[in-house]
């Protein structure tokens, strides 16, 4: 019986060139998809042939009420070191094995994106490119503000945290940091100058988040934390979407208050109707994040090797809670 492997959600279309496919391909029929599946009936419709799911991050998620629909799964691979939109108890009552990658580079990409929503936030570089582009120069882009001088208010101070006070303290910026169990000494420890979440948000004129999602921390910035900021500050998500109180971003953008420089979103990809498209204070990426070609090396030589060790009876780099 020929094994059938799906490759999702290869939104640039770089999975083939990614990695050497040969010695998978020999074993196993490999189809790839390049778009994304818009819901649950689109995932199961796809997906209910094949014996293995190879998935991009999170891109697609993997809920009980979809592994129950498909019926031929016996390995899901995932990329990246954690995954938290799999159900892992409903895969192993089913006998489905679950494997995961390293997590690529040390988080230069998403930190470096983070100071580039930074830099593109405080002078609107990508407003002048379409400027240019259609014709016109100048015309009705706000002036800028200098970086050197300014305070960044980092919520959040792990690994790509500390990595962006650096890049911050290069820029000539002072930096602040708040996390619920962030002590100032941890804080010196990063780079920064530990600061009460108040205080941080109503000294900082860019504030980026830099935190896992999780009940805790959902909705983290809301509509309080936004009145607090000055006006014109800036935003910078690179971490999740649901960081923030969407809508209280919303209505914050709407007023003028702030700028929004966002690489991820509540719901991705993100919808052609939503309203952020429409925001002229916002400079909008989709969720770059990671993809850089280092790290799609990675992803896919490792989910290459998760499966051909699967197809020899042993598990390779397993998916656990605490991955």
């Amino acid at each position: 019986m020929t094994i059938k492997i799906a490759v999702l959600d290869d939104w640039q279309g770089v999975a083939r060139t990614s990695a050497d496919w040969t010695a998978l391909a020999a074993r196993a029929e490999i189809s790839f998809f390049e778009d994304a599946l818009p819901d649950e009936d689109a995932a199961a419709a796809r997906l209910a042939d094949f014996d293995v799911v190879m998935s991009m991050r999170e891109r697609t998620p993997f809920p009980a009420s979809l592994i129950a629909r498909l019926p031929k799964l016996r390995l899901l691979s995932v990329t990246g070191a954690r995954n938290k939109s799999v159900d892992l108890k409903a895969l192993a009552e089913r006998g489905i094995v679950a494997t995961r990658t390293e997590a690529g580079e040390d988080g230069s990409a998403t930190a470096e994106l983070a100071l580039l929503l930074m830099l593109e936030g405080s002078r609107r570089v990508a407003a002048g490119d379409a400027n240019i582009r259609a014709g016109r120069f100048q015309d009705g882009i706000a002036p800028g503000f200098t970086l050197s001088g300014k305070t960044l208010g980092l919520i959040g101070l792990g690994r790509l945290g500390s990595l962006m006070a650096r890049y911050a303290k290069a820029l000539g910026m002072s930096v602040l940091a708040w996390s619920p169990n962030l002590t100032p000494e941890r804080a010196e420890a990063g780079g920064a100058d530990y600061a009460a979440k108040d205080d941080l948000l109503a000294k900082a004129d860019v504030i980026s988040l830099h935190m896992v999602l999780a009940p805790a921390t959902r909705g983290i910035i809301g509509a309080r934390d936004i009145a607090l900021l000055k006006p014109g500050a800036v935003i910078v998500n690179s971490s999740r979407g649901p960081l923030i109180d969407e809508a209280a971003l919303l209505a914050a953008l709407h007023a003028g208050k702030v700028v929004a420089a966002l690489d991820v979103y509540d719901r991705e990809p993100l919808p052609v109707d939503h309203p952020l498209r429409s925001m002229p204070n916002t400079v909008l990426s989709p969720h770059l994040g990671y993809c850089v070609q280092e790290n799609f090396a990675v992803f896919y030589r490792q989910s290459i090797e998760n499966v051909l060790a699967f197809l020899d009876g042993k598990t390779l780099r397993p998916l656990t809670d605490g991955a």
